[in-house]
Order: structure tokens, then C-alpha cells, then sequence
């Protein structure tokens, strides 16, 4: 089913804005903000709070990620970005002394400086992988693991241009080598399908703010079923076992609550955040991830017309991500062409040497037509 246009339900866009920017920070939904805004008066109540209160809306949102990534709850950490869900990641791969990390080039910074701090520590390699002329990442990983391969990781959409990584092939080849496979799927999750259970990834990690269209500060991480027996990054008290009676706080535990709940981050009650990500992932559920896909892709599909009939290069649909595309600039481009579109009320983000171009469901045609009109004027 195509979705028709739900720029209603978003709070606050101008008639006069073509916000074409997701991958960079999403509009917020108007039941996100109804929720923020409930939630933070509640907040000012405090004798309304009660115990329970601090685990309903965590296991709420817990079961709504695992839904949404075809998981179980149990797999599912609450983390407040990606660095810290790599952080947990690196606790717990086992790296040698001479094996190697397979990263991509120009990946998000937080999916590099961890495996860098880790390859350091264990005198192992970190090699990465370059960027393909024909935007094949998938072939260009696969080629890239070998007998010293001990961790891959990887996005599903490449951030500054949202070129594909296909997981399940990936994934499917680290088992073979015997290595770890970790995923930031912060710039396609909640807008391009994906499963766990045929990606099997040993950690994923999502930021929130983005694609899955809820507050900042606040992510999800899930955790294969072997993965959830391991070493949290802290030790706070919520994630220890029978934490729910506050009277008996103090007679500490060395057991976890079941699952990746070992991993969640300290403060994870967050009486506002969490609230309005709960409602974000009911939307998401509500629109069906695949939905959401089909709608972006005609859109990026137009995106990558109309950027052919302007002489600019796209990443063709099938090496890349449905809900994002990006297009090349060539050596004489301005360097300030962000911030020219933006003066005309065009928004989309310079990522590299790519016009990376995000729609969501509160663009239509006119808006693409809009972004060619102003880069017609500006190149």
C-alpha cells in the first residue's frame, strides 16, 4: 500500500519549507509532542509517580522496537545514543592480537572511533573498506572478509548518501569467517525494512531522533540471544534483577534482569523521552515500515530522474536504501550550497561530496520539483 501524504500528522511544517532532511533530524509528530508535553506536566507532579512508573514505559517501548525489528523484547536495550550501544558492543566481541575490524569509508563517526580505541587496545587491525566507483558496498565487504576478520561493522544505508550494505548477505558470510557482525541502523530503521532474524546481527544500535521519528537522546539497541550475557558499561541499579521494590534496594544483586536489559543505560525511566518514543513507534507500526519504505522510494525514485535530466550522478535504487539518496557533486560545486538552498527554504544536507537528499511522509512531487529549481539556480 502507498501512503498518501501525512504531512498532517507532523507538527508545525510551513506551507513554505521543503524540508527534505530526515537523515539529518525528523519533524516531530504532533501525538510525539502531545506526549512530550503530557508527560513533562505529569512530571512536575512528582508524588504521581510511582514505582511501576519507572518500568511500564521502558517495557513499552522495549516491546514496540523488538515488534518493529522483528525481535523479541527480551533482545532490546534502551540507550541513550549509538556510541553508547558501540561501547557496549566493544565490551563484549572478543578481538585478538592481529585480527582485523572491517568498517566502511566515510562511516558515521560514532560506528569508527570505538573499533579504532579497540583495534589500539588489542593490537588488532582496522581495516577499511573503500568506497566502490559502482556504489556496491555489499560485494565490496564480502571481498573484504578473510581468515583474520574478527568484527564487521557496518550500516544498512551508507549516512551521506544512503548506498546499501545488504545485511543478511553480509551477515550470513561473518558467521562463516566466525566473526562478529555490529550494525548502526540509525539511517534506515523505521523507514527501510529490516530483520533481525535474517540479518542476525550481534548488536544493532538505532539513535532515535532520525527515521524512527522520536525524541533526541534517546535509542535502542538489540542484542542477539548469545550476546545477552555479557559485560554492561555500567552498573546501575534499574537493570539488576527484582529492582521493582524499592524497599529492598539495598540488599544488592549481582543478577540482571532477563535479556539485554543488563545493557540498558542508568536514568532509562526518562518520564519525557520515553513517553514520546513510545509514540513514535506506534505511528511507525501503525504507517507498517514496508509503507513507509514503498512511499520514500517514489520519492527518492524522482529524486534520481529528475538528478539524471540535470546532468548530476545519483545512486541508482538498487544500490541504496529506499528512504535516501545521494547525489555527487562535481569538483566545481560551491561550498556553501546548504546553506544557499536554505535560504530559499530548501533543506537537505551536504554530506561528503553528496547532495544527500531524505524525504519523509510529509513530501510529495512538488517538494522535488522545489529542490531541482533551487539547485538549477545554485550550480
Amino acid at each position: 500500500m502507498i501512503l498518501e501524504s501525512q504531512r498532517d500528522l507532523f507538527d508545525e511544517i510551513p506551507e513554505e519549507v521543503c524540508y527534505l532532511n530526515c537523515a539529518y533530524m525528523s519533524p516531530q509528530l504532533k501525538s510525539v509532542r502531545e506526549a512530550g508535553e503530557k508527560a513533562l506536566h505529569r512530571k512536575s507532579r512528582p508524588w504521581e509517580i510511582t514505582p511501576k512508573d519507572f518500568f511500564e514505559n521502558s517495557e513499552a517501548a522495549r516491546a514496540l522496537f523488538a515488534e518493529l525489528v522483528g525481535g523479541d523484547a527480551d533482545g532490546v536495550a534502551i540507550v541513550p545514543s549509538v556510541s553508547y550501544g558501540m561501547a557496549v558492543a566493544a565490551a563484549n566481541v572478543l578481538l585478538r592480537r592481529g585480527q582485523s575490524i572491517l568498517v566502511l569509508e566515510e562511516q558515521f563517526p560514532s560506528n569508527v572511533y570505538p573499533w579504532r580505541e579497540l583495534a589500539r587496545e588489542k593490537e588488532a587491525r582496522l581495516v577499511t573498506v573503500a568506497r566502490p566507483e559502482d556504489h556496491d558496498w555489499t560485494s565490496a565487504v564480502l571481498e573484504s572478509i578473510d581468515g583474520d576478520t574478527a568484527l564487521v561493522a557496518v550500516p544498512n544505508g551508507h549516512w551521506t548518501d544512503g548506498s546499501l550494505v545488504d545485511l543478511v548477505r553480509v551477515g550470513e558470510q561473518v558467521r562463516e569467517a566466525g566473526a562478529a557482525l555490529v550494525v548502526d541502523a540509525t539511517q534506515s530503521l523505521g523507514a527501510h525494512p529490516l530483520d533481525v532474524a535474517e540479518v542476525r546481527p550481534d548488536f544493532l544500535v538505532c539513535a532515535g531522533y532520525k527515521w524512527l521519528l522520536g525524541p533526541y537522546s534517546l535509542g535502542f539497541m538489540y542484542v542477539d540471544e548469545a550476546r545477552r550475557e555479557g559485560k554492561p558499561v555500567e552498573h546501575n541499579w534499574i537493570s539488576r534483577e527484582r529492582s521493582e521494590d524499592f524497599a529492598r534496594l539495598v540488599e544488592y544483586r549481582d543478577a540482571y534482569g532477563p535479556g539485554a536489559r543488563r545493557y540498558d543505560v542508568g536514568e532509562r525511566s526518562n518520564f519525557v523521552l520515553l513517553p514520546m518514543a513510545v509514540a513514535a513507534l506506534r505511528q511507525l507500526l501503525a504507517w507498517n515500515v514496508e509503507n513507509v519504505s514503498e512511499a520514500l522510494g517514489q520519492l527518492t525514485g524522482l529524486v534520481e530522474d529528475r538528478a539524471e535530466r540535470s546532468g548530476l550522478a545519483a545512486v541508482p535504487a538498487g544500490r541504496r536504501v529506499r528512504n535516501m539518496v545521494g547525489l555527487h557533486l562535481g569538483p566545481g560545486a560551491p561550498g556553501n550550497l546548504a546553506a544557499t538552498l536554505a535560504a530559499e527554504n530548501v533543506f537537505v544536507s551536504v554530506r561528503g561530496d553528496s547532495i544527500r537528499v531524505s524525504p519523509h511522509l510529509y513530501n510529495t512531487e512538488k517538494d522535488v520539483e522545489r529542490l531541482f529549481a533551487a539547485l538549477d539556480r545554485a550550480l
